[in-house]
């Protein structure tokens, strides 16, 4: 009796693998196979890997694009209807993102101008605790990175609306800060839970960009809306400025009405985002339906589309077996440990080192807001506008990273050892706010050359718990003991650009290589045919033979 059942699995399982060796591609759809009672997975098609491994495409994995991907096949879209929608969907899209990234880096330097207005006396900090209210930030964003965030907003489908969510709580967090029962254990607390609401805001516009932008626009995109944490800074040393000459005037102390202001401001954007900016493409009301399609043709080059909210786990190993997430690692802790540091430590540095008064202090910060301002975007824009002129080198992104990388060292070079000068140590100051601009570039090589969704959310992640580790440990390079120098902090920069410059040529040389690699064999073995539609299949780049990666 055992062996005639064991007949029948056996006969059944053929009988299902011939159903499927049966199944053809028909527009994109292929309709489920059962036989004998046994389910057969729905495979689309098969594509060869670089690698040379097979690789199965099956319909219940594939991007959310794919559905509209066969309506949008035969669209033929002019170079001036698809100039015209990228107008649009920046005009549309991007004020609103500029406005909240700027607004969430007033969030995050909101402590620096509040220290030399009366918080460090008023919370009574001695020593190196107010060093641990600019890492207590950061304790949030890695614990949030590490844990749930990447797993709930991939696995929704309203990224946006729930983005808005976290941004409304953050502006309550911020508010909160004025509590009348604050204290120094209370206000770190504060902190943290800032840190966690907050850490989701670059992803979730990493993800956003991909969605819209071609590779070669998502470099000037991103320029554009990081470089907003320079309209930032002068909009809080404004408001800081203007509380902190008529202190005194108030109910309660200037710097906590600083943290209601900039809560208040935050938790209006947060309706604004949730009722404005898409899910998708798809759910654009200021898109027609036929400039939805336009926008499945637009980022057909990209090899990604819209995402997949199905947690793939070969797609987490595949994304730390990556060299590429580890080069973004150790670039992201190189680049942001100055980061942390600078960002609360500014404000100190030209009260204490620069001798400025508190008052003076405040105005001299604006400087370093219209330098990232105008830094950032400028550098974003040379790029776009570099990809069709004499020299090809100029077109790389990672060429422009390395030049801002350089600037970046030589301006920490200006702030730790131009002693005799205090005019080349502020001008080093004010040049260092050039330096997000290499950031920017690793932001947008993980939105382009990291495909597959579970993929990117993982680099991301990674590189995003990178990025708070630094953060965390950059204010602990400031000892209360070396003021109001801070040697010690400075030569630590240095040290770090220098290492961030090597770590940006290696990143340079594995995706020159790979791309050239991909090339001969592409030639080798012709253009494979056998499935249209690979770019909305959610493969990553590993799996995609058509993927090449940005430089």
């Amino acid at each position: 009796m055992s062996g005639s059942a064991g007949s029948t699995g056996s006969s059944e399982v053929s009988l299902a693998k011939e159903a499927l060796d049966e199944k053809k591609h028909i527009n994109g759809v292929t309709a489920d196979v059962q036989s004998g009672g046994v389910d057969v997975e729905n495979i689309l098609s098969t594509v060869i890997s670089p690698s040379g491994k097979e690789v199965v495409i099956r319909e219940k994995d594939v991007d959310d694009a794919m559905r509209l991907a066969d309506e949008a096949k035969n669209l033929i879209v002019t170079p001036e209807e698809d100039r015209r929608l990228c107008w649009k969907i920046d005009l549309c899209m991007f004020p609103l993102m500029c406005l909240l990234y700027a607004v969430q880096f007033m969030d995050k330097i909101s402590t620096s101008s509040a220290a030399i207005m009366g918080l460090r006396e008023d919370l009574h900090m001695h020593g190196n605790q107010y060093s641990w209210v600019g890492s207590a930030f950061y304790f949030g964003y890695l614990f949030f990175n590490l844990g749930p965030g990447q797993y709930i907003f991939q696995k929704t489908k309203k990224m946006s609306k729930l983005l808005a969510v976290f941004i409304i709580i953050w502006g309550l967090i911020l508010a909160l800060h004025a509590a009348p029962t604050v204290n120094y254990a209370s206000f770190i607390f504060l902190r943290v839970l800032l840190g966690c609401a907050e850490s989701m805001v670059t992803p979730c516009f990493t993800i956003i960009t991909s969605q819209y932008w071609k590779q070669e626009e998502q470099f000037t995109r991103i320029s554009i809306w990081f470089g907003m944490n320079g309209l930032g800074s002068i909009m809080l040393s404004a408001i800081a400025y203007g509380l902190y000459i008529r202190n005194g005037t108030y109910s309660i102390e200037s710097w906590k009405i600083l943290f209601i202001i900039t809560g208040v401001i935050t938790i209006v954007l947060g309706f604004l985002i949730g009722f404005w900016i898409p899910d998708d493409p798809t759910n654009a009301r200021f898109l027609t339906e036929r400039e939805k399609l336009m926008v499945i043709a637009r980022i057909r080059s990209n090899q990604q589309g819209y995402g997949n909210h199905k947690i793939k786990k070969h797609q987490i190993l595949e994304a730390v077996k990556d060299i590429r997430t580890w080069l973004y690692f150790l670039f992201t802790v190189s680049s942001n440990i100055p980061n942390g540091g600078i960002t609360n430590f500014m404000s100190i540095l030209l009260h204490s080192d620069f001798d400025y008064s508190s008052r003076d202090s405040l105005l001299m910060t604006l400087p370093t807001g219209a330098v990232e301002l105008v830094g950032c975007p400028l550098f974003g824009i040379l790029a776009m506008y570099s990809v069709n002129r004499r020299y090809p080198i100029l077109k790389h992104k990672l060429t422009w990273a390395l030049f801002s990388a350089v600037l970046a060292l030589i301006a920490s070079c200006m702030l730790g050892f131009a002693n005799s000068s205090k005019s080349a140590r502020l001008a080093g100051a004010y040049l260092w706010y050039i330096s997000p601009v290499s950031f920017i570039c690793v932001l947008a090589n993980i939105s382009a050359n990291s495909s597959g969704y579970t993929k990117k959310w993982t680099v991301s992640s990674i590189n995003l718990v990178a990025y708070a580790a630094a953060n965390l440990a950059g204010p602990q390079t400031f000892v209360s003991t070396q003021a109001p120098g801070y040697q010690g902090a400075k030569i630590a920069m240095v040290v770090c650009y220098a290492c961030m410059i090597v770590i940006l040529g290696v990143l340079f040389f594995v995706n020159w290589r790979e791309n050239k690699r991909r090339d001969k064999l592409a030639a080798e073995r012709g253009k494979d045919e056998s499935f249209e539609n690979t770019e909305f299949a959610d493969l990553t780049d590993f799996e995609n033979p058509n993927f090449r990666y940005t430089l």
